[in-house]
């Protein structure tokens, strides 16, 4: 495939499990990818274990390494017509209390570093060919909860940052899309005590993504779309009573 013909998918922390079902996907439906991560040798390890290296370009992207990403966007061979962030980072709560290391590195990769790259992104205005920007949230980020408000704080704070960029957006016809999650069953989780009734897979979460519509607004799942509209219309009073 000729990655200068082919639309363009960059996708941003791309070594998560969600985003690898992503470039699957999306070279399913005859993309061509820039998947960019810190941890390029296991990306690569993906690419050449699918065959995919004549579909998939690799790329050293650290989220929380702001003074680098002008210069990231700026050497890409061919800018994107579709943007993927999907870097994150997770500290259980207790110990986001204690540690503020924990804490500052979650705001650095789950808002700052999108933010950063995503205002440099959809400020380029000599890029004609971007459509979409779809950022990862999650349902932590719905209401503050007592188990795990500091990793949520990050991810609210991105939802309603998207929630602007796409008003932003609007007039040039770019769509810009939020994915809130409920449980993935993937390493950043691993070891976490989580309702295994309510576990997504990784490539059901990327489906959602891949076929992203118009709706600023994705929530795989009906359980999770049912808990979701829960969350936003407790009172606060009954959310403190939430775990």
């Amino acid at each position: 495939m000729n990655q200068k013909t082919a639309k363009n998918v960059l996708i941003l922390g791309a070594n998560s499990d969600v985003a690898k079902q992503c470039i699957l996907q999306y070279v399913e439906k005859g993309f061509a990818i820039i998947a960019a991560s810190r941890s390029t040798d296991s990306l690569k390890d993906f690419v050449a274990d699918n065959n995919l290296s004549d579909k998939v370009s690799v790329l050293y992207f650290d989220a929380a390494d702001f003074d680098s990403h002008q210069k990231f966007y700026d050497e890409l061979l061919v800018k994107p017509h579709m943007v993927v962030y999907a870097a994150g980072f997770l500290v259980e709560n207790v110990d986001a209390l204690k540690d503020f290391k924990g804490t500052q590195q979650m705001m650095q990769v789950n808002y700052m570093g999108g933010v950063s790259i995503l205002n440099i992104v959809a400020m380029d205005l000599s890029n004609k060919n971007l459509e979409r920007i779809i950022g990862l949230s999650s349902l932590s980020g719905v209401c503050g909860r007592k188990s795990n408000f500091v990793y949520g704080s990050t991810k609210a704070a991105f939802t309603t940052y998207l929630a602007g960029l796409r008003q932003e957006l609007a007039q040039r016809n770019i769509t810009v899309n939020v994915l809130v999650s409920g449980y993935i069953n993937t390493k950043i989780n691993a070891g976490l005590e989580l309702n295994k009734n309510l576990l997504m897979e990784p490539d059901y979460v990327a489906r959602h993504i891949v076929d992203a519509g118009n709706s600023f607004t994705i929530v795989p799942n009906f359980k999770w779309k049912m808990i979701y509209i829960i969350l936003k219309m407790l009172p606060e009073g009954l959310v403190a009573k939430l775990p």
